[in-house]
């Protein structure tokens, strides 16, 4: 059936994208339901599918947030095409819908982005994009790292070996595990391997934070990254994630949505009536910049003193940002201590200064120096 439309009405276009294939939704002006195709996978069976719909000045077109990345959505850019990528936890679905198909979720889509329902998130520019994928893959061989330790310390901990000597991973406990020796050969031999897995994953976790600190010396990425360095607890390989996640390249570059929405601490809420029931923390936002926010925030526990490291970061700043990292030292560290002195759970007080710190990072990401 051929679509028949007037010069200015924009076609809405949903695409369901996947490794193999893609499921069109295209959606005339005044129109009751979008008219469904399955086309192929690359930006040609794209691209030739909207040449039929007429010019790029005319077409709109949207597809969810996935494992297939933004190529699609630059590449149509490109070509002068409307594209927005939509964050697929922010869909509009009904609790009783139970039926999820290729094409259903085309039709949806197109239905939903028509009446302006749809939330879209910040694409990133390709440089940024792959600092934030060096960033990620830090925290996957850190992960990975810690994954490796905790399994050496069990099998120590299953064979009567315990170090009690004080905290782990520190110099003299490297040196008590080198001491250890097991009777049976399996086990010695066991100990070992596991031992040669930490020491490869520290080498890997060195060498990722060694290419990622490099970046530093990119301004558009470095830039920012510095200033954040300056306050306290976040330092350059968290500044640096930080900046990669948000997609800032500047002053005044910094999305308004995306990951600043909320990063997942906000607590869901029950009540209904008479009756109030919160919880924790949602944990649905961006995993990288929550974990780095909260991490950083641990330390504000100690009171507001710059020591030689902090120092050395800061003198790489102007007067500007170092006023308004001592400001925000002085504050979060001031508000640690009042919510522990009220008895507060230590992991509610955290995310509480966590996301006051959000606050002053993102004010940081866009002000000047």
């Amino acid at each position: 059936m051929p679509i028949v439309t007037r010069e200015r009405d924009p076609i809405h276009v949903a695409l369901d994208v996947h490794k193999d294939s893609i499921t069109a939704g295209v959606l005339p002006p005044r129109a009751a339901a979008p008219v469904l195709q399955r086309i192929g996978p690359d930006d040609d069976a794209v691209r030739r599918l909207l040449r039929k719909l007429g010019g790029p000045s005319r077409i709109k077109v949207c597809y969810e947030a996935g494992p297939t990345g933004f190529e699609l959505a630059r590449s149509l850019r490109t070509s002068g095409v409307h594209c927005e990528v939509i964050a697929p936890s922010l869909i509009p679905r009904a609790s009783g819908d139970k039926v999820k198909t290729d094409r259903r979720d085309a039709a949806e889509l197109a239905m939903l982005f028509r009446a302006g329902l749809l939330t879209a998130v910040h694409i990133l520019p390709p440089q940024i994009e792959a600092v934030r994928d060096l960033a990620r893959a830090r925290a996957d061989v850190k992960d990975d790292l810690q994954r490796a330790q905790r399994r050496l310390l069990s099998f120590c901990l299953r064979h009567g070996h315990v170090y009690r000597d004080g905290s782990h991973w520190t110099g003299k406990h490297e040196q008590w595990l080198a001491a250890q020796r097991f009777e049976e050969q399996a086990a010695q031999r066991t100990f070992e391997h596991y031992r040669a897995l930490v020491a490869v994953r520290q080498g890997e976790l060195a060498a990722v934070c060694a290419d990622l600190r490099g970046w530093l010396q990119v301004p558009e990425v470095g830039g920012p990254a510095h200033r954040l360095a300056a306050y306290h607890a976040v330092g350059y390989l968290g500044a640096l994630s930080i900046v990669a996640e948000v997609g800032g390249s500047g002053t005044g570059s910094v999305p308004r949505g995306g990951s600043w929405r909320s990063p997942g601490w906000c607590p869901p809420e029950r009540s209904s009536g008479g009756r109030e029931h919160r919880m924790g923390i949602t944990k649905t936002g961006n995993k990288v910049l929550r974990t780095q926010l909260i991490e950083s925030a641990w330390h504000y526990r100690s009171r507001p003193v710059a020591g030689a490291t902090l120092a050395e970061r800061r003198s790489h700043v102007g007067p500007a940002t170092v006023a308004r990292a001592v400001s925000a030292h002085r504050r979060l560290s001031s508000r640690y201590r009042r919510l522990s002195v009220r008895g507060m759970n230590p992991n509610v007080v955290t995310t509480a200064v966590a996301c006051e710190l959000a606050g002053f990072v993102r004010a940081e990401m866009t002000a000047g120096d």
